[in-house]
Order: structure tokens, then sequence, then C-alpha cells
């Protein structure tokens, strides 16, 4: 006697029938919600005499893909055990669907298959993208010392108006947050350095400090910084987003050099204009330390500033000056390099903003403290 299943019981079990066959009776509610089922417990019931698997569907009440992803599964495990299947009692459309899926067969390698990957493989294909990485760089840097080398030849194709525009961008329009963070910086030194210093009653050296420290490092590298994640990112995700547009192919169909059109304009404007902001960002730099030092240490403007331009000399200022040409630079080749190499999609339009700002930063913060063990080795 066949027994009925509850209605709130979905499955599937083996029930008894001729010799050689093996008869699924498929029961309840076979859809998305239920979830699906494994096809794995088979295995218990077919014999090495199993020939032949047959269905019972009259429990059955309601079926969607689930139930044909079981039946194909099902299918595949028995054409590897040379079993046949008997699809009568199936539903119509449920044995229309799954004739269907085998009536092409799968194709060689269409199927993605997951492999697990060793940590020493893991480890190698890094190391390999990042020498690889370097040395696309090393080769973009190379195409644009060319590129300056033809705009100082005076044989770059690029338009005037381009590089007013970068220029305009990287500095007048940059000028108040590189001075809201100059000031927030000189405080924040001004403020340690009174601390410290008053404890010796050596407060006044407080403009010696801040002086010194703006002038040598704080200022081109905090600035560097700002312009990476302000301008640096823009340029990655300007290029970028041209990239995916295909309006640098466009360029290079006409014969245009993507690398003196949009590249140089950006690599003229961002290192002339970060010297000029470093030494903006030196001078409110200094004022937020006037301003703690006159509220904390009672020292008037007058003394602090003959405190300050005693202490500093032309070589701490020349210094600077450099270190900021050559951040500039850095920013601009970066963030351009990165979007020159953007693939063709919106999220790697993101990706590449994302990469530009961490790989400035952190060029940045090592070519400075290589200038700054190289000064102090120097006695420069």
């Amino acid at each position: 006697m066949r027994r009925t299943a509850q209605p709130d019981i979905t499955g599937w079990e083996a029930v008894p029938c001729a010799p050689g066959e093996v008869r699924i009776r498929l029961f309840g509610s076979w859809v998305v919600a239920t979830g699906s089922h494994s096809v794995a417990r088979i295995d218990r019931h077919i014999g090495p005499d199993t020939t032949k698997i047959s269905f019972d569907v009259d429990g059955l009440s309601a079926w969607d893909s689930v139930l044909i992803d079981f039946l194909y599964k099902l299918e595949r495990l028995a054409d590897s055990r040379s079993i046949a299947v008997d699809r009568a009692g199936l539903p119509a459309g449920a044995a229309r669907l799954i004739a269907l899926t085998r009536a092409v067969p799968e194709r060689q390698g269409a199927r993605r298959e997951q492999r697990q990957v060793g940590r020493v493989e893991r480890l190698g294909t890094t190391a390999i993208g990042f020498f690889t990485a370097a040395a696309d760089l090393v080769t973009f840097f190379g195409e644009a010392c060319i590129a300056i080398g033809r705009l100082i030849a005076g044989r770059a194709r690029l338009r005037r108006s381009d590089l007013m525009l970068a220029i305009e961008d990287c500095g007048p329009n940059a000028l108040p947050i590189v001075a809201l963070i100059a000031f927030l910086v000189g405080l924040i030194l001004s403020f340690v350095g009174a601390i410290q210093l008053k404890q010796f009653g050596a407060a006044i050296y407080v403009a010696n400090l801040v002086g010194i420290a703006m002038v040598r490092e704080m200022g081109a590298m905090m600035t560097a910084i700002l312009m990476s994640g302000r301008t640096g990112a823009a340029f990655a995700a300007n290029i970028g987003t041209m990239q995916v547009s295909d309006e640098i192919s466009a360029l290079q169909t006409l014969g245009i050099s993507p690398m003196e059109f949009l590249v140089l304009p950006r690599i003229v404007a961002l290192s002339l204009m970060l010297p000029l902001l470093a030494v903006f960002s030196n001078i409110v730099g200094m004022l937020g330390g006037l301003v703690i030092s006159a509220a904390m240490l009672d020292i008037s403007p007058i003394a602090y500033f003959h405190q300050t331009s005693g202490a500093l000399s032309l070589v701490d200022w020349s210094v600077g000056l450099v270190k900021a040409t050559i951040f500039g630079a850095i920013v601009a080749i970066v963030g351009c390099w990165r979007g020159m190499r953007c693939a063709r999609s919106a999220a790697a339009v993101g990706d590449a903003a994302t990469s530009a700002v961490v790989l400035c930063i952190v060029l940045i913060i090592t070519v400075d403290a290589i200038a700054t063990v190289l000064c102090t080795t120097l006695d420069i």
C-alpha cells in the first residue's frame, strides 16, 4: 500500500519495485522556497544489478527549476553507472525540459572549476604581479620623460587651454583645503612642542620647531598627500573614464599621442603648482603655530617671527621645494598611469582611483624618508 506524504513535507524516497529497477517517489512542493535536494543518497539504493530508474510523482504538488536541477543531476549519475532512466512517470513539462537539457551536450571546458590555490602559489602570483606593475610604471615614467623632452623642444602636441585648466584645478582651487590642513598641522606641532619645551623654559623654540618641521618636512609631505587624494584620484578617474568610453582609442586613431595630449599637461601643472602650494602651506602652518604660541606661551607675534626667520635658512626652503616638486611629479604620474591602465568597466575606474591614492601615499612617504636620510647624511 502506497503511503501518502504530508503536505508540509518535501522530498523523495525509493520504493520497492521490480528486480533491477529503482523507483523514485517524489512528494511535496519542489520549489525554490523549499530548497534544493541532493542525489547523493540514491547511491544507497543502486546496486550492481540495477538497470533502470523510474519515477512516481503522484505526491508531487508543485515544481519549478529545483526539480529540473535534481533530475538533471540524477541522470548524470545514472549515465556514469550505465543505468537507463524512464521519464514516463514525470510531469510532461519536466520531461520536456530534461530532454532539452540533454539534447545538446555540455561544451568541453565550459564549466568553471574552482581550484584551491596554495599559499606558495599565491605568494608567487602576487610577486609576479608586483614586479610586472613596477616595470610598467617605470616604462610609463620613461614615456613621460620623453614627452617632457618633446615639450621642452617645442614639439609636443597639447592644447594650452588644457594646461591652464589643469593649473587652475591643481593650484587656486586647492588653496582652501590646503590652508585648512596646514593650519591644523601647525597647531598640532606647536601644541606638542609647547608642552615639552615649556618644562625647560625654552618655550620660544616652539617657533623653531614649527618652522623647520613645516618647511623641510610637513608642508611638502602633507600637501602632497592631500593632493594625491584630491587630484591624483581625479586624474585616475578622468582618464579611466575616457578609457572606458574609448576616447583614448579615438585619439590614437587620429594619430594624437595620449601621453602628450592627456598626461603631459597634468604632470606639468601639478609639478609646477605643488611647490607653490607647499610654500603657502608652510606659511599657514607657521600661523597655526603662532596661534598656540600666543595663547599658551605668551609669545608675541614679533618675537615669534624673528625666532622663525632666524631658524630658517635658504637651504631649508630649497629642500622643501625640491621635495614638493618631486612629490607633484609622483602624484601626477601615478594618477595618470592608473587611469591609462584602467580596465573597461565602471568598477575598474573606482579601483584605479583607489589604487592611485594608495600608491601615491606610499611613494611619497618612502621618497620623503629617503630624502631625509640623504640630507642628514650629507649635512644639508
